[in-house]
């Protein structure tokens, strides 16, 4: 039986400086910062048998997957079903203790937290992800592939292969700015989860970091 790792990584910082949720809206790239914590997650990987890379088509997605790539002599591949959840706040200003989640003109956008109302549905994301992932494994069969997303769709993943809960308190989330969450295959079956985050060092450093929107 082939043993395989799909690594999923979060992209690196983002350049907003007007704090908007960015989501899904084209233009946003990497901060200085972000770049340095994507060499940081390619310089984890260094040792590691990585014989394919593929990304979501968002900028900073495709900016983090570069120097991994690059290290592996590997093209950068694109993965729509890589890509950052649909979400109804995007391009506004939205952050817990601002006023926007008790402004009763988005009431009626938040009136589910379980589906959600606002966004694209977890289980939705799961899948899409989870298929994404399958691909992968396939793709690297008895080595290892890396993927790059982001922070909503990447946790989501995991909760639906822990068979977990998908609706969840975002504060709680393990999914740092350029972590990978490792996923190790026996076959076709997972067999384990991995996290790690080389860019820890950069994230303290990081005045946005832990606030990133549309991550």
């Amino acid at each position: 039986m082939s043993r395989t790792v799909v690594h999923v990584l979060r992209h690196g910082e983002v350049y907003n400086p007007e704090g908007i949720l960015y989501g899904r809206l084209p233009g946003f790239r990497l901060s200085e910062l972000g770049v340095q914590m994507a060499k940081a997650a390619a310089q984890a990987l260094a040792e590691r048998e990585i014989v394919h890379v593929v990304a979501s088509p968002l900028e900073r997605a495709q900016q983090t997957a570069e120097p991994i790539a690059a290290q592996f002599g590997l093209p950068v591949g694109v993965d729509e079903r890589l890509i950052e959840s649909a979400n109804w706040f995007e391009g506004k200003k939205v952050s817990p203790g601002d006023g926007s989640f008790r402004d009763p003109r988005n009431w009626w956008v938040l009136r589910d937290p379980v589906t959600p109302s606002w966004g694209e549905a977890y289980r939705a994301i799961a899948e899409r992800m989870f298929a994404a992932v399958h691909a992968a494994r396939v793709a690297a069969e008895g080595r290892e592939a890396v993927l790059v997303s982001h922070q909503l769709p990447i946790w989501t993943l995991r909760r639906y292969v822990e068979r977990k809960r998908l609706w969840h308190d975002p504060r709680r989330r393990q999914c740092g700015l350029a972590s990978l969450t490792s996923f190790h295959f026996d076959g076709a079956k997972v067999a384990g989860i991995g996290y790690t985050e080389p860019a820890a060092h950069l994230i303290a450093i990081s005045p946005t970091a832990r606030t990133a929107k549309g991550a």
